[in-house]
């Protein structure tokens, strides 16, 4: 079932829930310390798929939640957590980001069973788009590894209106995204769920326009201190921790951050 008490249908390709994130990938340079740390902090295991020794997928009682890939298999990227957004046709996705002053890093290029592209809206913010086949049914990937992803920018509300015409948010179209303005934020939702949600302000607390606005993956887990010690304990660092709060900012030992909140 979604938060909202429907039973949730299979998803299992972008067509049925196109816009939403579908997936996160994390470029690394090292995939074993990667694989290390990830195991350590959030109790992630890990194999090889269909992508090659250069990708490995991490699971959670078997069910796949997330990809980290060698930096030269994507080109020279930023080390870096990118979330994936379902599209319909990448090819056209592609298109309507460059005609609203978005560019394209790679892509698309076609990973069997689907075609994915990774691109930069407006402000320089990274994401990635994928279409076709999904990993794992939808639902049993949000179930398994509770995650959204967070864009801190500098306008949310333009923000808003170039990832609405991109990805199709709050369409008419089967699947599309609800989009919602609470508190000053822009909050995405499908099926129920909060899936994004785009924040005014580059970074932090405050505006900075020397810094380039960032997507950024929040982890739902059980114990976040025991998350941040685990970090600390294998090669990375706790940006952020404050008492009582019920989330804290993470970095892995190649220097992507993340986010893990209590459940």
């Amino acid at each position: 079932m979604n938060s909202h008490g429907a039973v949730a249908r299979e998803v299992t390709a972008t067509d049925s829930v196109h816009g939403a994130p579908c997936w996160v990938s994390l470029t690394a340079r090292d995939l074993p310390t990667a694989e290390r740390f990830y195991e350590a902090v959030l109790g992630w295991t890990w194999r090889e798929g269909r992508l090659g020794d250069q990708y490995r997928f991490a699971s959670v009682n078997g069910v796949p939640v997330a990809g980290v890939s060698a930096m030269d298999t994507l080109g020279q990227m930023t080390v870096a957590w990118t979330p994936y957004f379902a599209v319909a046709n990448a090819n056209e996705t592609v298109s309507r980001s460059h005609e609203r002053g978005g560019t394209t890093a790679v892509g698309p290029i076609s990973f069997p069973p689907g075609r994915a592209a990774l691109l930069a809206d407006r402000d320089g913010a990274v994401f990635g788009i994928w279409e076709g086949e999904l990993v794992v049914g939808w639902e049993k990937w949000r179930a398994a590894a509770p995650t959204f992803a967070e864009l801190h920018t500098r306008n949310a509300f333009d923000a808003a209106i170039f990832y609405g015409e991109v990805l199709r948010w709050a369409t008419s179209e089967p699947g599309a995204c609800e989009v919602d303005y609470e508190d000053e934020e822009v909050v995405l939702r499908s099926m129920g769920d909060v899936v994004a949600r785009i924040h005014s302000g580059a970074v932090d607390s405050a505006p900075d326009p020397t810094i380039r606005p960032r997507w950024q993956i929040h982890f739902t887990v059980a114990d976040v201190d025991a998350c941040a010690r685990a970090a600390r304990a294998h090669g990375g660092s706790v940006l952020l921790r404050d008492e009582g709060s019920a989330e804290a900012v993470l970095r892995d030992p190649d220097g992507a951050l993340f986010v893990v909140n209590a459940r």
